[in-house]
């Protein structure tokens, strides 16, 4: 594993057969964004908020079962869904309702993605609307084919296997010739055979569960952009039986 804080290498670390990939496939919360940016905090707070109302329940209640909710269902909007008979539609759209005026564009990250070469997909437990907004707003929209969000895993989320099935199916995606970048490890572990890099957004490196990633990553920009380069100095640019970072 690699990418201890504080560290640059000059290129990613030993990919998993990173010449091998024609499909990136990216988580969005925390991920595509800095985790520092807050804002997942301000989503976070929307749902404590939205439970409180929905079940007339004080804050500390509401946040008790939200968590509780998450554990459980993978989403707290699930939870509700199945105990409750919430909308989805409803929930999302009060939960997206946030500042998005505390992202900024991220030009590195840009240069990386479009630098990659084969397909790129957003894969969020989130609204399609959420996600579209990110995405401007760091101005990277250009940059993914599709946003695979939870309306279309018809409602059910990482980390249950339905959703993983919906999108493989749907973007006729290649387990094996995918990455996937994730901030949950227990998304990366239903991604069964993509090769999975964690952003650990400070987490402790040896949490239960990251022993079982390809990569350890504290900068998806920079890191991508470094892994990017490394595969356009192939040969033709294309895939070949080396993997350009590791072989000498």
């Amino acid at each position: 594993m690699t990418g201890h804080a504080g560290e640059r290498p000059a290129a990613p670390p030993a990919p998993a057969r990173l010449n091998e990939v024609d499909c990136w496939i990216f988580d969005l919360d925390n991920t595509l964004y800095p985790a520092e940016s807050d804002l997942f905090a301000q989503i976070d707070v929307r749902m404590s908020e939205f439970v409180s109302d929905a079940l007339g329940v004080d804050r500390t209640a509401a946040r008790k079962l939200q968590k509780h909710y998450f554990r459980a269902y993978g989403t707290t909007m699930r939870g509700l869904r199945l105990n409750h008979g919430i909308r989805p539609d409803v929930f999302l759209e009060y939960v997206h309702d946030i500042d998005y005026s505390v992202l900024a564009p991220a030009p590195l990250l840009a240069s990386a993605l479009a630098m990659l070469p084969g397909r790129k997909l957003v894969f969020t437990n989130g609204s399609a609307g959420h996600a579209e907004r990110v995405l401007d707003r760091l101005d990277i929209s250009g940059c993914f084919e599709s946003v695979f969000d939870i309306a279309a895993a018809d409602y059910v989320p990482k980390p249950f296997d339905y959703a993983y099935a919906r999108l493989i199916e749907r973007h006729r995606v290649r387990p094996q010739g995918a990455a996937f970048f994730e901030d949950s490890l227990a998304n990366l572990m239903a991604a069964r055979d993509m090769t999975r890099i964690w952003l650990r957004n400070g987490r402790d490196p040896a949490s239960p569960g990251a022993e079982r990633v390809d990569h350890v990553v504290d900068r998806l920009d920079r890191w991508l952009h470094d892994a990017a380069c490394a595969l356009a100095r192939r040969p033709g640019g294309g895939a070949t039986g080396d993997d350009p970072l590791t072989a000498p």
